[in-house]
Order: C-alpha cells, then structure tokens, then sequence
C-alpha cells in the first residue's frame, strides 16, 4: 500500500484499504506528536475524480484541526463501510443509505452535512432518467427495458428508487429485461447516454454536473421519476473517537465556509446533524423490503 503524504491522496480497493501496509500501522501513527486524521469517501463519481475534488475539503480541515489529514476513496461504498468497522478510518463521507448500512455493523455516527451554494438546502432528490428518444415517459414504460442501478448501498441511486418502483407496482427482477450496477452515479449517466442502459437511476445534483461536463445534453433527458427530499450525504465519525477529537474533527468542519466539494458543487458550509435526520433512510429501506442486515 502507498504510504500517503500531506497533501496526497490515494485510490484503495477494499481489499487493500483492510490490508497491512501504512493503514495497518494506524496505532504507531495515532501515537504520533500530531495526530493523523484518516478519512475515507465514497466513490460518487470516478474514484480519482472524487479524490482530487476533495482536495481543497481535506486541506481546510486540515488546516483548521491542526492535524495530519489523509483521504482515500474505496473502489464501492462497503468497503469504505468495512474500512470503518476494521477501524482503518476514523472519519467518513457516506451516502445516507450506506450511512445507515454502517450504523448496523459498526458504531458510527452522523456529525455533519453539507449545504450546497446553488440550492441553499442540505437534501437533495434521485432520479431515474431516460433519452427522450426511447420513447420511455412513465414508470410502465420501464417495463422489458434495460436498467441501471448504482450500488446496493446507494440512497439515491438505489433504495429510494427501488422504493419508488416497487410502490407503483414494478419489481426490476420480474419486470426489467437486463438489471446491472454501475459502481457510481456520473457512469450511469453515461450509461444512458451511449445506450447501454435504456434508463438509470442518478442523484440529481450528479446529472447536474454530468450535464454542465457534456457527458449527455439536458434537452435529451427524459426524467421519468423523481423521489421525496433525501437527507444529504453526512460525514461521520467513529463513536470511539476520544471527545476532544471529535470537538477538533467538528470545529474543523463546521468553520469551512464557501469552497467547491466534488458533486455537491460550491457549498456555503457544513451544518451539524444527527442519527435521527437519517431515520427517513431507514424508513424508505422497509418500504422497498430491503433487509439491512443482507446489504452487509
């Protein structure tokens, strides 16, 4: 495993990210005159993609916790999810259903989440999206069709969605002719637009900026569904963490003010949040019968 510098970050696969290497010396560094602060990032976009639009978050809580912050980004949400469990990150950035996911295998907890500059809001909505050359307008017409899913960890680009066909009557393994997961939201986008897929679901604020980055032209999109306001993506911490790393962890973020962060675009800032903001998630996930415990 590559040892990271200051200002580096790298791509880890799952296995690699619970491997030995520089991760399995965590208590040596922790140990250390300043602390190291690990952070690990879901993959909402292309990996290297979402590492290097992280840079200007990461170097601010660096700077304003005065401790040594090292970022990595798992090839899917679980292994970001296992990475906590095995105690290999201290912090994370979850989607709200992998957020939940991990409250039921591991002690973690929402501390934080971002508000977006355009929207002033901290939720945001999924979508399921078609070319409007496929004739598809309605969730009927989904049926015998092509279908992209994200990831089975992911809210917006799974379990609300899932939620939201199965509430109008369609099961995708009965009623779609092909079903596959993507890894990630901007692929699916792509997905669509190349006619891989004849429709995919895509959080909102990613079609957003796959649209403003030419991956697929917003006059060809047909959105078929979009679901209820979802809770943003929190940020969390081990439960373990000492309370006066969490106060620095916390200080840090909620003092960043007006920097770019990956998909969410421009953010005014970081607001607190708590478990509970997130019990919609876990409410959604019964609707659409999906059992917890057989996500892990």
């Amino acid at each position: 495993m590559t040892r990271m510098t200051r200002r580096d970050f790298g791509l880890l696969t799952a296995g690699s990210l619970l491997g030995g290497g520089t991760i399995g010396t965590w208590g040596t560094a922790h140990a250390q005159a300043q602390q190291v602060l690990k952070v690990g990032l879901i993959p909402s976009e292309d990996s290297r993609a979402m590492l290097a639009q992280s840079k200007d978050i990461l170097d601010a809580v660096e700077k304003n916790s005065g401790m040594k912050v090292q970022g990595f980004v798992a090839t899917d949400y679980n292994g970001v999810i296992e990475a906590l469990r095995a105690k290999h990150l201290d912090i994370a950035y979850l989607g709200p259903f992998s957020y939940v996911l991990a409250t039921t295998v591991t002690p973690v907890e929402a501390f934080a989440i971002a508000e977006t500059a355009k929207a002033g809001r901290t939720y945001y909505h999924s979508k399921i999206i078609a070319l409007k050359s496929s004739g598809i307008k309605t969730l009927d017409d989904l049926k015998g069709k092509n279908f992209a899913f994200v990831d089975p960890a992911s809210t917006s680009g799974y379990a609300f969605p899932l939620a939201g066909l199965l509430k109008a009557g369609i099961e995708p393994k009965r009623d779609f002719k092909t079903v596959i997961f993507t890894g990630a939201h901007d692929a699916n986008a792509l997905a669509v637009a190349n006619g891989k897929v004849d429709a995919a679901t895509i959080a909102d604020r990613i079609l957003d900026a796959a649209i403003a980055k030419g991956h697929i032209k917003a006059d060809q999109i047909q959105v078929v569904w979009e679901s209820p306001p979802i809770p943003e993506s929190p940020m969390v911490w081990r439960k373990d963490l000492s309370p006066e790393t969490k106060a620095k962890v916390k200080a840090a973020f909620l003092s960043i003010k007006d920097l770019n962060w990956s998909d969410q675009g421009k953010l005014n800032g970081f607001k607190e949040t708590n478990d509970q903001a997130y019990d919609i998630v876990r409410e959604t996930a019964k609707l659409a019968n999906i059992d917890l415990k057989k996500q892990k």
